[in-house]
């Protein structure tokens, strides 16, 4: 039977094949995984066949005496087309015996090259060991930008498995980056493991998927994954689950919190750049002390080169290593000027530092993403940015469309600010993550890519926050695009510059500025922004001004300008006009001509709304934001009667309302979902209300969903704030010199309505998004709510002048666990007087207060 003899020459292929294998184990070598996994396979295919040749007996049986048919005939077939098949098998496994290796010496744990100074790496290596030694931890994320020192953190914990063993039978190191190929990182795995020969090579991934989870099962293995810019899918390379019971790990590097998140990491640990004090011993220890002591002035201007590098040990190496032998004081003033110039000039750092800090840039797949992010460039270094100033500069210039509307092109705006901080390419600061930073070496990354790598320097100028006096030289002004001078001194700006191309021209806090002269602004018709913000002396604008015929936005708050110029009007593309805070600026006559205009600042200035004024704003057609001062009940009212003024209010101050003594003192808000921040002070108001709200028509429907902000001083006749009920997103709320104010919410009338109603009420659960309340001046006040709230994200409450406010609606479970949370007071006897719900309470909050000392 021409199965049998098939079976038989497999037999034998196998027998040589474990003769040669036991004859390479004896040696001390480890046969390869393949060649374990053939056999395993002729062990299946042999044990089928005895099972075949047990049915034969049977089949024959059913074959007629005289004849060749069968009494079953769909049994024979399916019996012969087994044999056929098994044929098949047996030939191709027979004909896949021959290896020219059978064995190969047991992986093993090899060190890894590393730099000998690792500088302030001690505590975040210890953490990430200490992380990867959880036995709970199967995956674990390293972050951070380019250049932090992400993989020589992971060589440590490579080297330290070396040193170490800790049980861990295999340590893989792979290098993905940002071309993930499955087939490469199978090829790096596969060697690893003894995976070689030309059968290796001819298999499809699926196939080597197999043979690696096959291997690496039975392993306590650690796989190291250094720079991965994409999900990396496991389960295709063939790595096994990592679970507490087989105790292996998966640890990578990446530049992105997104990569971190979509492999599963959601607690990913940060590495950041070094200390000032850690930099600035790596950065000796690269210069070398006979350098640094060549002469007296080399030491301090040496911590001026190493303070350009703001930390990032990439850069501190190749600056330190370019200056290391550089013995004269001069190179060292050269090196200074270079880097605060233009950085890309100095040796090494085009080809060394911003390129390998460009991959974060180009990885960047949207082009209006990359253009946001080189925005950020024209702001001075180390400067803090306002998130909501970036995104009217980014719609302004057309990265992201206007039309869909402020609030879809505003949510956008902060999805791509999302984007570049978990790219590392802008960090948040402040207590409520309001700004974002760019790393200064990133910032020359930035406006390198800017002047298309150094070939067209004057593309783009920035000179912003470098002590400038005067509005400096350019040799070819059509060619600047971008040109950044805020953050200086410059006095006095004139000339007639030809600038075509030029789009934004930032001039922002130049607080000596006094005069722009009208032919400065004669040959810019592509200007799209300009900031003349923060210009304090500034007192008038040149008529020449409505000359800038593509002006998008134009801001000139906090400047000393008394009067807008007619011509403004001319501006029939302007869509953003900030006059906040501009104490002299006496009208707004003659604003309804901007005709496409869509957000308009008017808060904090000097304009005293009238009627007519307010005629004119309803004029503003496609008008969206508005943020205003109202010191006139007639105005008030008359602005509440144009609902759609009322629609547009994001920021109101409310400011010296007074009554006549007929009128009913009763101030009446109207619906506003818009508004984000309320400011009101030194009101003649005895209550607040909500028009147009009926409990009848969905009480617990929110009247000032966005409102995050609100601020009440100085209203003395004012007893209750129970409107605050349908601001559910409140975040921080102070309430200061309310002189007869009792309760922050009424019992009563919060309670005083229908069951029916009561019931729809109790839906309600108040300042579920308050972080911050401040409480001050507040003679009467007993209550902020008569039970106990939860307070999710409540960080702090100030309390100052408060005698009778001895009950607080906190409880034991109030806050969120593990958060930071301070109950801040100036007068020991007030938190001595506090009555506390129980004793659970007082011990879980006790420890958090603070007492504020006044200091005379």
């Amino acid at each position: 039977m021409a199965l049998e003899k098939a079976i038989e020459d497999l037999t034998a292929t196998r027998d040589d094949v474990l003769r040669r294998v036991q004859m390479e184990e004896g040696k001390g070598l480890e046969r390869l995984q393949q060649v374990q996994v053939w056999l395993k396979r002729v062990e299946i295919i042999r044990n089928q066949f005895y099972d075949l040749l047990s049915a034969r007996n049977i089949e024959i049986q059913r074959l007629c005496f005289y004849s060749n048919c069968s009494t079953n005939l769909s049994s024979s077939y399916t019996y012969g087309q087994r044999v056929f098949l098994m044929i098949k098998e047996v030939e191709n496994l027979n004909s896949n015996g021959f290896f020219e290796i059978v064995a190969a010496p047991a992986p093993k744990l090899e060190m890894r090259p590393i730099q000998p100074t690792i500088m302030g790496r001690e505590t975040i290596f210890q953490r990430a060991w200490n992380r990867l030694m959880d036995d709970g931890v199967g995956t674990m994320g390293l972050y951070g930008m380019g250049g932090v020192g992400k993989t020589t953190l992971l060589t440590q914990i490579h080297n330290t498995l070396h040193d170490t063993k800790n049980g861990v039978d295999i340590v893989i190191w792979v290098v993905v980056s940002s071309d993930l190929q499955i087939h490469k990182i199978q090829e790096d795995i596969g060697e690893k493991l003894g995976f070689i020969g030309k059968e290796w090579n001819k298999k499809q991934e699926s196939q080597k998927a197999v043979d690696i989870l096959n291997c690496l099962s039975k392993k306590r293995f650690v796989l190291l994954l250094d720079d991965i810019w994409k999900k990396v899918d496991l389960t295709k390379i063939g790595i096994p689950s990592q679970t507490r019971e087989n105790k292996c790990k998966v640890v990578f590097t990446t530049r992105s919190l997104d990569v971190c998140a979509r492999m599963g990491v959601h607690d990913p640990m940060e590495v950041q750049c070094l200390s000032t004090n850690d930099a600035w011993e790596l950065f000796q220890e690269k210069v070398g002390q006979i350098s640094l002591g060549s002469h007296p002035d080399i030491l301090e201007l040496a911590k001026k080169v190493a303070g350009k590098c703001r930390g990032l040990p990439l850069a501190l190496n190749v600056i330190g290593e370019t200056m290391a032998g550089k013995r004269a004081v001069q190179e060292w003033h050269h090196a200074v000027d270079v880097l605060t110039s233009y950085a890309a000039e100095f040796s090494g750092m085009d080809d060394h530092i911003l390129l390998i800090l460009k991959y974060s840039y180009d990885n960047l797949n949207d082009k209006h993403v990359r253009s946001c992010f080189q925005y950020c460039a024209l702001y001075p270094e180390d400067y803090s940015i306002k998130k909501y100033r970036l995104i009217d500069y980014w719609i302004c210039e057309g990265f992201i469309d206007g039309n869909i509307g402020k609030e879809r092109a505003v949510n956008q705006g902060y999805e791509i600010l999302g984007t570049l901080v978990r790219a590392c390419l802008l960090s948040e600061e402040g207590k409520n993550k309001l700004e974002v930073k760019m790393h200064d070496v990133v910032r020359e990354m930035a406006l390198w890519t800017l002047s298309d790598l150094g070939k067209n320097k004057e593309r783009c100028i920035v000179q912003a926050g470098s002590g400038l006096r005067k509005v400096p030289k350019v040799e070819d002004w059509g060619a600047v695009r971008r040109l950044s001078l805020m953050n200086n001194g410059i006095e006095e700006i004139s000339g007639s510059p030809e600038c075509p191309e030029l789009t934004t021209l930032f001039l922002q806090e130049n607080k000596s500025l006094v005069h722009i002269s009208g032919e400065f602004f004669r040959h810019m018709r592509k200007l799209v922004v300009l900031d003349l913000s923060e210009n304090h002396q500034l007192d008038g604008l040149p008529e020449q001004i409505s000359e800038l015929v593509a002006l998008r936005y134009l801001d000139l708050s906090h400047t000393n300008i008394e009067g807008l110029p007619a011509c403004l009007q001319d501006l029939k593309t302007l869509i953003h006009l900030n006059l906040e805070c501009m104490r002299r600026l006496g009208s707004i006559a003659g604003i309804s001509k901007l005709s496409s205009l869509r957000t308009l600042g008017l808060r904090n200035s000097n304009i005293m709304l009238d009627v007519m004024s307010v005629k004119e704003l309803h004029l503003l057609e496609h008008l969206e934001i508005l943020t205003i001062d109202i010191v006139s009940t007639m105005v008030l009212e008359q602005m509440i009667d144009a609902g759609t003024l009322m629609n547009c209010m994001q920021e109101v101050s409310i400011r010296c309302l007074i009554y006549d003594q007929e009128q009913d003192t009763k101030l009446r808000l109207p619906t506003m979902d818009s508004l984000r921040s309320l400011t009101m002070w030194n009101c003649e108001i005895s209550e607040i209300e909500i028009e147009r709200l009926t409990w009848n028509t969905n009480p617990t429907s929110p009247c000032f969903f966005n409102l995050s902000q609100v601020i009440i001083h100085v209203c003395s006749s004012l007893k209750d704030l129970t409107w605050l009920l349908f601001a559910p997103n409140i975040t921080y709320l102070m309430i200061e010199q309310l002189e007869q104010l009792q309760e922050l919410i009424s019992h009563a009338k919060a309670t005083g309505v229908t069951e029916e109603e009561q019931q729809q009420l109790h839906k309600i659960i108040p300042f579920q998004k308050l972080q911050i309340l401040h409480l001050s001046s507040l003679p009467e006040l007993k209550s902020i709510y008569w039970i106990s709230l939860s307070f999710p994200c409540l960080s702090g409450i100030y309390v100052e002048r408060c005698p009778k406010l001895r009950k607080l609606p906190l409880d034991s479970k109030t806050g969120t666990v593990g958060k930071k949370f301070v109950l801040q007071y100036k007068e020991t006897e007030w938190i001595e007087s506090v009555e506390w719900k129980d004793e659970a309470t007082k011990l879980h909050f006790l420890p958090s207060t603070k007492l504020v000392y006044i200091l005379s």
